[in-house]
């Protein structure tokens, strides 16, 4: 009887810290959320003040990118530790030391942390949008636009397009969002999927996550990268058409 009452308290206590991680990376993700309305606004008005060639006060905005940035990356990392320590927290004979074992799962994580890349392209989306005012469809000096393409289009969403319905992500009316695997679906056929049983194997080829209903959301995140998505394929779209209308007065 003792042991399965300690047992009990084990588990609750580990339910407990799982609640509390997920209220706090929940709360996170809102702040990031934030962050990333502000980057995208500082963006657009920086491509407004290269118009006018307002060049130090371009430099000027894209230096507090670069802080905001670091803040961004911050909060990305907190909210990975909360999750990691909210999935895997199991108590022990002796009372947790919080502290320490945040501070241990943050360096355990660092190596896999994708923020670094994130950031690293968002700050590149930043220059490139100054830089295609004057200078669309040119590489910017000293890269090949193929790199620019491919670094620019790796924030965030991890596929394009619904494994089940074949939508982009962009026409999705009421998309969600695996909180373990991060891909995207469309609601409706993502829970018709799941219905089959308690959970199952993501549909995304290849990966080998499972689902959970209650993991399967529209995190505060999400709309805001979609937006992203979708203004990066119209500006692809826009500097295709350029280099077309480029290419026909060459010849």
């Amino acid at each position: 009887m003792a042991s399965t009452s300690a047992a009990r308290a084990t588990g609750g206590a580990a339910a407990q810290i799982k609640v509390a991680a997920t209220t706090l990376s929940s709360d996170n993700q809102t702040l990031i959320s934030d962050i990333r309305k502000a980057l995208n606004t500082m963006k657009d008005v920086a491509v407004e003040m290269e118009k006018l060639h307002r060049t130090q006060e371009v430099n000027e905005l894209q230096n507090a990118v670069v802080e905001l940035l670091n803040t961004y990356e911050e909060s990305m990392n907190f909210s990975n530790v909360m999750q990691s320590v909210g999935n895997n927290y199991k108590p022990g004979p002796q009372l947790t030391n919080f502290k320490k074992l945040f501070e241990d799962e943050a360096s355990r994580l660092k190596g896999s942390y994708s923020s670094n890349r994130q950031t690293g392209a968002m700050l590149r989306q930043f220059k490139e949008a100054v830089w295609n005012v004057h200078h669309a469809g040119q590489p910017m000096p000293g890269e090949e636009h193929e790199d620019i393409v491919m670094t620019s289009t790796q924030i965030g969403i991890s596929n394009t397009v619904c494994p089940i319905t074949g939508k982009s992500v962009t026409e999705l009316a009421d998309p969600v969002r695996s909180m373990d695997c991060k891909h995207v679906y469309d609601k409706k056929a993502i829970m018709q999927y799941m219905k089959k049983k308690g959970s199952t194997k993501c549909p995304v080829a290849g990966c080998p996550k499972l689902l959970l209903a209650d993991r399967v959301v529209c995190d505060p995140l999400l709309p805001v990268e979609i937006d992203e998505l979708r203004s990066l394929s119209k500006k692809t779209v826009e500097t295709e058409a350029i280099e077309d209308f480029t290419a026909l007065d060459d010849e």
